[in-house]
């Protein structure tokens, strides 16, 4: 073994590791405040403005000016396709081309439904894909 790829591999099993702990604590927590909109909205605001305030911070700690955050900021936001994303959100576009209401707009019960044919049309894309399976193996036979 190569001892220079060794604390590579250590430090991947570390950030692989952190990576699932964040993800696991990510859907605890979005799933305990879903159902309470009101708090969920004011942490998200508020942590929102910390980051940014903290960013922003930065950007004056090195000196960067007004007209080099714009550009820089705008540019990167083209570059990664985040700028319509940033600003108004793909399920906004989404479910203004669709006619649909936002999920916001919707009740609990229009949501709930909206969950249950998407199952149910995974259980019946389920039950083609054994049928097919099945006729596959038929013919390889």
């Amino acid at each position: 073994m190569n001892p220079i790829s060794k604390p590579s591999t250590i430090l991947n099993k570390m950030i692989k590791f952190i990576a699932r702990f964040f993800d696991k604590l990510e859907d605890r927590v979005r799933g305990a405040l879903s159902h309470r909109t009101i708090i969920y909205a004011f942490i998200g605001g508020t942590s929102t403005v910390l980051f940014w305030r903290g960013v922003w911070h930065l950007a004056d700690d090195y000196g960067i000016t007004s007209w080099e955050s714009f550009l820089i900021g705008g540019g990167l936001l083209l570059m990664t396709g985040l700028f319509v994303a940033s600003f108004i959100g793909e399920q906004v576009i989404l479910s203004g081309l669709k006619g649909e209401k936002k999920v916001a707009d919707k009740t609990e019960d229009e949501v709930r439904r909206e969950t249950n044919i998407l199952f149910d049309l995974r259980k019946e894309f389920d039950e083609v894909a054994d049928r097919l399976e099945r006729i596959e193996n038929k013919l390889n036979k």
